[in-house]
This record gives C-alpha cells, sequence and structure tokens, in this order.
C-alpha cells in the first residue's frame, strides 16, 4: 500500500500524503475489467433497493395501515445494521463473491414473493431478509471495490463508485412509486428482485478475497472502533450522516407547504452538489491528502444546516442544502477514502463495515433525535442545535489532523528521527 503501511490494526501515525508514484506523474488505470463487472451489481444492488424503499411502506400501509408502514422501515434498517455487524467475519471466511452473492439473492429473491401475502407479519419478514442482504452487498461490495482500486486513485475511484450507485438511486427511487401507481405493486416488486438476481452472474468474474499474500489478521468491527485512526473519521463522518437523515425527513415538513417546490430544488440541490464534490473530493485528495479534507468538510456541512434554520426562506433553505450536499460529499469520500488508507486488504470488510454503521445509524439516530427536538423547540432552532451539535466532531477531526501532522514531522531524538 502506498501509505507504507501493512499492519492489520491501523496505526494512527500514519501520514496522510500522497505516493510517490502519484507525485511522480504515473496513474495507474483506474477502469479494470473487474471494476466495471463490480460496478454491475452495484447497479443491479441499488435499483433493486430504492425502487422498493418507499413502495413498500405504501403496500404495507394500504393493507395494515401506517403503524405497518413504520415496522416495514424499521425493519429493513434494524436488519441491515445487524448484518453490516456481522458481514466481516463473512467476509473473512467465505470470500468476497460468495458473500456479496448471497446478499444479491436475499435482496432480490424475497421481492419476487412480496405480495404473495398483504399480512403485516409477512411485510415485516420480507423487509428483514432484504436488509441482510442489503448489509452483504454494500459491507462485502465495499470491501471488494476497495481491493479493486489503485491506492494511489483511491479517492477517485471511490468517487466514482459512489456515482454510479448514487444516479440509480436518484432514479430509482421516484420510479417505484410511479410505476406502483400506474402498474400495481407487483410488477414494481418483481423488477426489484430481478435486478439484484440479474447481477449475480456477473459476480463470478470478480476476485474472491484479499491478497493470500498478506501477513495480517483481519481487524473486526470491535478492534476497528477501538482504533483510533479509523474511530476519528467515523465520528466525523456519522455527524454528518445524522444531518442527512434530519434534512431528508424533515425538510418537507419543515418548509410551508406553500412552498413544496422549494423542497423539491432543495433536495435535487443537494443531492447534485454532494456528487460534484465527492468527484472533486477524490480527485484533489488523491493529490493533496484526504485528511485536510476532513475539517472543511464538516465545517461546511454544519454551516449549511445552520443556513436552513430560518426555514420559511426559499432562497435559505436552497443555500442551506447546497452548502451541506458540498460539505457532506467532501466528508463522505475523505473519511471513507482515508480508513481504506489505514487498514490493511484483509480487513477492508471492516472498514466497510464501520462507515456503512456511522451512515445508517447516523440517519436513523438523527432522525429521530430531531422529531423530539423539533416537537419541544420549532423546526427553526432545532436546525440551529443540529449544527451546534455538529461542531462536537470538531474534537476528532482536529486530532485527526494533529496526528497526521505529527506522523508525517516526527520529533527527532538525539538528531535520529523517532
Amino acid at each position: 500500500m502506498t501509505t507504507g503501511q501493512t499492519s492489520g490494526s491501523p496505526t494512527p501515525a500514519t501520514p496522510d500524503c500522497p505516493s510517490s508514484e502519484v507525485t511522480s506523474g504515473s496513474r495507474p488505470p483506474l477502469m479494470t475489467r473487474p471494476l466495471v463487472l463490480r460496478f454491475v451489481s452495484v447497479v443491479g444492488a441499488s435499483l433493486s433497493f430504492f425502487l422498493l424503499l418507499s413502495v413498500v411502506p405504501a403496500y404495507a400501509a394500504e393493507r395494515g395501515g401506517g403503524g405497518a408502514a413504520g415496522l416495514a422501515t424499521g425493519s429493513l434498517m434494524l436488519a441491515t445494521v445487524l448484518g453490516e455487524l456481522v458481514t466481516p467475519r463473512l467476509v473473512n471466511r467465505f470470500g468476497y463473491r460468495l458473500t456479496l452473492m448471497a446478499g444479491l439473492l436475499l435482496l432480490g429473491a424475497p421481492a419476487l414473493v412480496l405480495t404473495v401475502s398483504g399480512n403485516t407479519a409477512w411485510v415485516v419478514a420480507v423487509c428483514f431478509v432484504r436488509g441482510l442482504g442489503f448489509a452483504l452487498t454494500i459491507v462485502a461490495g465495499g470491501a471488494l471495490t476497495a481491493s479493486l482500486i489503485p491506492d494511489q486513485r483511491r479517492g477517485e475511484g471511490l468517487a466514482l463508485v459512489g456515482l454510479v450507485s448514487g444516479v440509480p438511486s436518484l432514479v430509482a427511487l421516484p420510479l417505484g412509486l410511479w410505476l406502483a401507481g400506474h402498474l400495481g405493486f407487483g410488477p414494481v416488486a418483481a423488477a426489484g428482485g430481478l435486478a439484484a438476481l440479474a447481477a449475480i452472474p456477473f459476480v463470478t468474474g470478480l476476485p474472491d478475497r484479499a491478497s493470500k499474500a498478506d501477513p495480517d489478521e483481519p481487524m473486526g468491527v470491535v478492534g476497528g472502533l477501538r482504533t483510533g485512526a479509523l474511530l476519528r473519521p467515523v465520528l466525523v463522518f456519522a455527524a454528518t450522516a445524522t444531518a442527512a437523515g434530519i434534512v431528508v425527513t424533515f425538510l418537507p415538513l419543515a418548509v410551508p407547504s406553500a412552498s413544496a417546490g422549494v423542497v423539491a430544488a432543495a433536495l435535487f440541490v443537494q443531492t447534485a452538489v454532494s456528487t460534484v464534490t465527492r468527484w472533486l473530493a477524490g480527485r484533489h485528495g488523491d493529490r493533496g491528502g484526504n485528511g485536510r479534507l476532513v475539517l472543511p468538510g464538516l465545517l461546511l456541512s454544519a454551516a449549511g444546516v445552520l443556513v436552513i434554520a430560518p426555514t420559511a426562506n426559499p432562497v435559505a433553505v436552497i443555500a442551506g442544502t447546497a452548502l451541506f450536499g458540498a460539505g457532506f460529499g467532501i466528508t463522505q469520500n475523505a473519511t471513507l477514502t482515508l480508513m481504506y488508507a489505514r487498514a490493511s486488504a484483509v480487513s477492508y470488510g471492516t472498514v466497510s463495515a464501520l462507515w456503512n454503521l456511522a451512515y445508517d445509524g447516523g440517519m436513523g439516530v438523527g432522525a429521530a433525535g430531531f422529531g423530539i427536538t423539533a416537537g419541544l423547540t420549532g423546526y427553526p432552532w432545532a436546525f440551529a442545535l443540529t449544527a451546534l451539535l455538529m461542531l462536537t466532531a470538531l474534537a476528532p477531526a482536529v486530532r485527526d489532523l494533529r496526528v497526521t501532522a505529527s506522523a508525517a514531522h516526527p520529533p527527532a531524538t538525539d538528531g535520529a528521527p523517532r
């Protein structure tokens, strides 16, 4: 690895700097046959998940009421989080291919039988199995993807993967609801299931696991949380993911109903800006160091949430979501790239799990906590308090900068480097 680190336990003192290969002008190719094959499974999983993300709660609500809709989504996300915790062990035991294929199977096959019954218990069970499958695909798939990207272009490669998965999600989420309204729930469920299942044959052409020559022992999720070099980026990203869950969930409720078009525009701007800045962060980080991007990303995100606070002002809402989107895109790519750079390839599954846990857990906790807070303070103050709470992540962000700087310029003892 270009970081010079080979230990399975990340070392906090690992500097974040461009490799000599990059600085010398040599750039290995990014698009390879395995990566293209991996993109097929990325698109398949994204289409399957997002086509049904809003459709299944609507199906559950139509047959069991609003409570059934909440149970369906809750079951899906609970299973996803539980699956993310155990997937690194499955990857270490069974390899990338088998774990990813199992994930696509569990994500796709239950969707084909979703509409067999409208019973709430049936729908919740289907969602739980699909949540486990989704966890396998994002954790095992994320680790596999990282192993396919050259170290010197890791940031740019991860940004490209984010684009490949993001575009299908943008299309599939509204498309699923539209199709359900025009064709019914059954055809949409079948399409969501087939999208994941059709990607399985392409997985057979992918590598199976990290290099067998790697002498390191894989690190578990608990070990990753005990390692500052991984925990610090996780905490910063969790803070921004918390705000992301709040913005997506509550902006439609916080903005006056007369400004419904403003909400649609704001959420589109957030997603578009986030996609662009994630790409730019990847390219810049590969050359100048990803560690330097984390703090600006956090500050931009917090500033964006604060600007959103006067929710009756359309200009503030759109400007705030643009700022937040910029910071979120930067933080997404910089934290994930840093974490992969600080771990051995055999621990990529753990890195993927930790980052996705921060994403899913942060969004869930943020939405739940904000709902309670807004009920007590109103939406404007709740957004302002959210921005303030995000700044608590300054501590790990600044600490990480200092550790990286001290690693790059260690103090000398008796004229010899330590």
